[in-house]
């Protein structure tokens, strides 16, 4: 167990501006907060891995590496609980700017490691879980290594009004729309670092009047989602209607599977659309679709040309490409240039000029002048 845990803290890249992080990791490792059984892909279905019948495989699982969640639970066959990638865990604790007098609330208490973290560093530490097996866990995980938390069950999208205002909120679950109470129970000036459904991470600081929050993208995260982040229907439910349209493209795809910003732009332009690519023994493959009724496919084998298919009332893929042009005539830009802004009644996405836009959606000019 030793020898895996140091191997994945030797692959995590450390913030210098704060040390304190990886000490916390140190004092708390994975481990102490894995359930007895985790669930491991086999390529086809998740399997259990229990300690007690296989600690070695147990052991990998939980130490798979810096880039790899530990699965916890499950829900329909589904992930619903990890223990989060280390590197994950690290960039969000470093994107907070947490301070020893800063009290905070963290959304999603999980196995209960990262609140375990943040209380390694804050005075007061609040965490919310709606899953109240999940609650009750963690608080008896926190109580074993003497970490002063307060666990509650409840809608972590309604955050935990009793305890406002908080300097910090994190979540540890990804949302397409940031709940406004988040913003509303934080003090001005107070930050908000929350994982988007659009796979980005971001971070806002609540404006001086407590109106809004703004703030700039700090990197891709891909995490468990709200129920009201996930679409409808699946791309195995709505790809089986017949392709209506194809034809090939003379575009070289390996930039969609390779370049994270690039993807990036193409998730916040087509609204409700889930991207997808896989690189496989040279193929290159994209799929996408709405949630609803509209699927697309971009696929290449090099050296041979690109080909496009899609079906349903939205021509997806055209919607992607046309994002992808608009990418490249803004000169890529990079997934640090954009932003988001939330108020109580809107949220969008700017890119480079948070007054000026471009905007996601696009904004009306009434409301780009009253700003």
């Amino acid at each position: 167990m030793e020898a895996l845990r140091r191997r994945v803290a030797d692959q995590v890249r450390w913030p210098q501006r704060s040390p304190w992080i990886r000490q916390a990791t140190e004092a708390l490792p994975r481990e102490r907060f894995a359930p007895r059984v985790l669930w491991s892909w086999d390529g086809q279905r998740y399997v259990a891995v229990d300690q007690e019948q296989d600690p070695e495989r147990w052991a990998r699982v939980v130490y798979a590496g810096p880039d790899e969640a530990a699965i916890t639970q499950l829900a329909n066959g589904r992930p619903s609980s990890s223990l989060s990638c280390e590197s994950v865990v690290v960039d969000m604790l470093d994107v907070l700017l947490l301070e020893p007098h800063h009290k905070v609330l963290e959304l999603g208490a999980g196995t209960g490691r990262n609140a375990a973290l943040l209380a390694r560093r804050a005075s007061r530490v609040v965490s919310v879980e709606c899953d109240p097996l999940l609650a009750d866990q963690a608080r008896t995980r926190l109580a074993e290594v003497d970490a002063d938390v307060v666990v509650v069950a409840g809608d972590g999208d309604t955050g935990w009004p009793d305890e406002q205002p908080y300097d910090r909120v994190v979540a540890t679950y990804a949302v397409e729309r940031v709940p406004w109470a988040w913003v509303a129970q934080s003090r001005p000036g107070g930050r908000v670092v929350t994982p988007w459904g659009r796979m980005g991470l971001v971070a806002l600081t609540v404006a001086a009047d407590g109106q809004s929050a703004s703030g700039w993208m700090q990197g891709l995260a891909m995490f468990m989602s709200t129920k009201s982040t996930c679409p409808g229907r699946s791309w195995d439910q709505i790809s089986t209607q017949p392709v209506q349209a194809e034809r090939r493209l003379d575009r070289d795809l390996a930039p969609l599977h390779t370049e994270g910003s690039l993807r990036f732009a193409l998730r916040i332009a087509p609204p409700e659309v889930v991207l997808s690519t896989t690189a496989r023994e040279g193929r290159i493959t994209a799929r996408a679709h709405d949630g609803l009724a509209s699927w697309a496919t971009l696929t290449q084998d090099p050296p041979q040309a690109a080909v496009l298919r899609q079906a349903g009332p939205r021509r997806l893929a055209d919607e992607l490409l046309a994002a992808w042009t608009w990418w490249e005539k803004q000169g890529a830009p990079h997934l640090y240039d954009f932003g988001m802004t939330v108020t109580a009644t809107s949220q969008h996405v700017w890119c480079r000029d948070p007054a000026a836009g471009p905007y996601w959606p696009p904004r009306r000019r009434s409301q780009a002048s009253s700003t």
